[in-house]
């Protein structure tokens, strides 16, 4: 004998709360209609489910074992009906953030850190890659964000972007370097000493070639190359070399005490750190939720550093 799932989660809310009128508005129906049901169920199984004359409502036992397979059903729709609306106001769900190493170690990963505390059901998935890999993802559907620095897009590029920070480039150094105890730092000075490279594939690396040809650099003196952003920190702090990182990622550091910026004023790329998503993309509510609360916790930042570079004399 088959008996339909509804009449038997009808079944279990009146027993759960001991009365036909209760128990239909704990499943949102009317109480003739969940009156019907019982009285249909009763004439299929045969049987009584409820004992005549008692108040509140008791099950026989026949009911009450219905009941119990009517319950778990009955807790299983309510978990799917709450995950579905977490789901819609973007508390549950999957984020898939792909974005630049550097961004992505010193300000991303601790952004989804801070977004979990408040949306503990939320998985983030991240990944690395620069602009054409993370171009490609997006529109390959592989992720739902990619946060990394860019130029102005083109038209009809099918992605849309968010500015979120603008584009500054700093010479990072450690905390103890020689060269911060020079008043006003020469490009002469700079060249002197060894230099690491950024990530292959980083625009980070144009920018510093563009940097030493325009110190009058005639080759590149290369110390260290192909490190993390850890292994590039780990590496400045014993060593004099320099390097070119995004204000905001030395800033980032600066609690640390381990690296610094040389208070030497350098060109500024054309470029900017931004959200990107499709244009045709559908848009999930987690992903929505974590791409506005990046942009709130950039917009803080960019306080933060325009003070602290307002405070700073730079040189050159």
């Amino acid at each position: 004998m088959k008996i339909d799932e509804r009449h038997l989660i009808q079944l279990a809310a009146v027993v759960k709360t001991g009365g036909v009128t209760e128990g239909a508005a704990l499943v949102g129906m009317a109480q003739p209609a969940v009156s019907r049901t019982l009285s249909m169920l009763e004439k299929r199984v045969g049987e009584p489910l409820f004992i005549k004359g008692r108040r509140p409502l008791q099950p026989t036992p026949l009911g009450l074992a219905l009941a119990e397979h009517g319950l778990v059903m009955l807790v299983a729709s309510r978990k799917a009906s709450d995950l579905l609306e977490s789901f819609r106001v973007g508390k549950s769900g999957v984020v898939r953030v792909g974005g630049t190493p550097f961004f992505m170690d010193a300000l991303i990963s601790e952004l989804c850190a801070e977004f979990q505390a408040s949306h503990p059901d939320v998985r983030i998935d991240q990944s690395y890659g620069y602009f054409p890999d993370l171009r490609a993802a997006l529109k390959a559907d592989q992720i739902d964000l990619a946060i990394c620095p860019i130029d102005i897009l083109d038209e009809g590029s099918g992605l849309e972007f968010q500015q979120i920070l603008p584009g500054r480039n700093v010479i990072a150094c450690r905390v103890t370097h020689p060269l911060l105890l020079k008043r006003r730092p020469q490009p002469s000075h700079l060249l002197e000493y060894p230099w690491v490279a950024p990530p292959p594939g980083s625009p980070l690396m144009t920018d510093l070639r563009a940097l030493l040809l325009s110190f009058g650099a005639t080759e590149i003196k290369i110390r260290y190359s192909g490190g993390s952003l850890m292994g590039v920190i780990n590496y400045l702090k014993s060593a004099d070399a320099l390097t070119v990182m995004p204000h905001s990622v030395v800033f980032a550091q600066r609690k640390e005490k381990t690296i610094t910026a040389l208070p030497v004023n350098i060109p500024h790329p054309e470029r900017a750190l931004a959200i990107l998503k499709r244009t045709d993309a559908p848009r999930t509510p987690a992903a929505e939720q974590f791409a506005e609360f990046t942009r709130a916790g950039f917009q803080d930042l960019r306080h933060l550093i325009k003070r602290h570079e307002e405070s700073v004399i730079w040189g050159l």
